[in-house]
């Protein structure tokens, strides 16, 4: 089974995977698609407003952020899974998200954070859902005393399309059972 998206004028078939006995979501695997990550970048980069630096979390936002960073001229920080040895003092903030087994940290290192001090933060993502990454994201951007001034995702799953706080492309259902 698959549910056909079609998003900044391109048309994908995305494969139905079980989040539990009661729940199926489809599959939004932006990693590889350069033609998909290059359109969505664009046509978010549309919406947003301005900005100064973009926020992702690891990983699958990262093409993405990457894309509307080199479309747009500015600068793109990862909040990383794990710790790396030239992150100097981390911040961390745990997330659960529904395509993730456990509870999972996000990390930004003190030199990341500086980057964002006092600046004008887009967050983006592939999908924004249940909102825990998102949620994770914010914390990162406060702790590190940046000024949030957009949300963004390619698709919002489910619930998260009724949500106003965030701009996305196209609504993504989610399959009960």
């Amino acid at each position: 089974m698959t549910y056909t998206l079609h998003v900044a004028g391109l048309t994908r078939e995305l494969p139905l995977c079980p989040v539990n006995d009661s729940l199926d979501i489809a599959a939004f695997v932006i990693f590889s698609d350069v033609e998909l990550t290059v359109a969505c970048a664009a046509e978010l980069l549309k919406k947003v407003g301005e900005f100064d630096v973009i926020v992702t979390a690891e990983s699958k936002g990262i093409p993405l952020a990457y894309e509307c960073a080199r479309q747009s001229g500015k600068q793109y920080i990862v909040g990383r899974k794990s710790t790396k040895l030239y992150m100097t003092d981390p911040i961390s903030v745990n997330v659960k998200s529904i395509t993730t087994a456990k509870m999972q940290t996000l990390y930004l290192s003190q030199e990341d954070a500086a980057q964002l001090r006092g600046r004008r933060v887009l967050i983006i993502d592939d999908v924004i859902s249940t909102g825990e990454s998102l949620i994770a994201l914010e914390k990162l951007v406060e702790a590190a005393e940046g000024n949030i001034v957009c949300k963004a995702a390619v698709l919002a799953e489910g619930k998260a399309a009724d949500r106003d706080d965030i701009v996305f492309l196209e609504k993504l259902p989610v399959f009960p059972k």
